[in-house]
């Protein structure tokens, strides 16, 4: 009978209920909108470290896990992969240049330095990895790809700043990967040897006797402990501080404050659902008092009451959850590569299941209301 009556009453005053349906669909709009550009900007930081074939990072001591201030020598490496435990360790460099395509079009991107077969050398979907240790080829990750157009075979120009002055480079695509982001940026991805000649540098050909690199990343042997390895290393290996990927890119610059500001706006934009619902269920509780007194006048228990309430609250959420996410998931093919948001599978369940959530809570207040309406006070016949 409380499935019947809230079904007819959304039918009689189907305008006002699929208005309000809308209004759900716009929070809804909101909340995964926000959750899609915590996970876009959030990847656009951690993508390539997040993903590297390895298990440990190891960075300079004290410079606080930055990894532009990080500084290691070969010795390091060298160092770290005679442990038994570590089944391989490649060094890996970063820089800012521009990637210069199309009529006169610049775009900044994170130029990567690593060695050829070495962890930190991402897999590639299309196309062959690095081979040569000095040669020209590179692998550009999807990003790249996706705002230039560029395809395997075609040559890139590299515009960097060397002493004081402009320098060009060439280079040709050899790999394709998926998206390796780093610091907001595509990324490029080069042989160490490679990058050491065209990244920017107050002198050029400086003396590089010994190769430098920003980070060594560690793939250990798949029976190690990754904890106990990381003391391992701290303690025997000289002058490091050794952590895993996930400490790693959650100490990048930005990205913890980053992802605690569109955390707090999804937790507002929820509060706000809450709300909206509660108070538009609680108009519509104070609008029909006299319809409920009649109800419980004629012996209608209070179970019926509140389910009818509580399938009311159900439909008219679901509804707007429904309408929300497929104009959401509508504009996701229509946001440019350019714009940082990322429509996780995940992250989209997640919304709509804490939507699904707050809209009966929101509800709550009117139903307890709806359960207290007294028959004789409601119909006006009260003492």
């Amino acid at each position: 009978m409380g499935f019947y009556l809230a079904l007819k009453e959304i039918w009689r005053n189907r305008g006002r209920f699929v208005l309000f349906s809308f209004v759900i669909a716009l929070i809804t709009v909101l909340v995964l909108f926000i959750a899609a550009l915590a996970d876009g900007l959030g990847n656009g930081n951690k993508e390539y470290i997040e993903k590297l074939n390895g298990e440990l990072i190891v960075f300079k001591k004290n410079v606080d896990l930055n990894i532009g201030a990080s500084r290691l020598d070969r010795s390091v490496m060298a160092e770290v992969r005679r442990f038994p435990q570590v089944a391989d360790a490649g060094q890996a460099s970063f820089a800012n240049v521009g990637l210069l395509y199309g009529e006169g079009k610049k775009l900044n991107v994170a130029l990567i330095g690593v060695e050829p077969g070495k962890p930190g050398e991402p897999p590639v979907v299309s196309g062959n990895g690095l081979a040569d240790k000095r040669g020209k080829d590179a692998i550009i990750d999807r990003n790249v790809a996706l705002r230039t157009g560029f395809k395997l075979g075609d040559e890139l120009t590299i515009r960097v700043i060397q002493g004081t002055r402009e320098e060009f480079f060439t280079l040709r695509v050899s790999g394709i990967s998926d998206g390796r982001q780093y610091s907001l940026q595509p990324a490029i991805i080069v042989p160490l040897l490679t990058f050491e000649r065209i990244k920017p540098q107050v002198a050029v050909n400086p003396n590089a006797a010994d190769l430098i690199s920003n980070i060594v990343v560690v793939k250990l042997h798949p029976d190690a402990d990754v904890a106990t390895m990381r003391g391992v290393l701290e303690s025997q290996a000289r002058d490091v501080e050794v952590v895993t990927l996930k400490t790693a890119y959650e100490n990048t610059p930005g990205y913890a404050a980053q992802q605690s500001t569109l955390s707090t706006q999804q937790f507002f934009s929820l509060l706000v659902g809450i709300l909206v619902i509660g108070g538009f269920f609680q108009i519509q509780t104070l609008q029909k008092v006299p319809q409920i007194g009649m109800l419980k006048a004629i012996g209608a228990p209070n179970g019926t009451i509140a389910v009818a309430a509580v399938v009311q609250i159900f439909i008219v959420t679901l509804m707007g959850v429904a309408i929300g996410t497929g104009v959401t998931l509508g504009l996701a093919f229509a946001i440019p590569a350019t714009v940082p948001i990322a429509f996780a599978p995940s992250a989209i369940i997640l919304g709509i299941a804490a939507l699904m959530t707050v809209g009966p809570v929101g509800g709550l207040v009117s139903v307890r209301y709806a359960l207290r309406v007294e028959p004789l006070t409601a119909l006006g016949l009260g003492g």
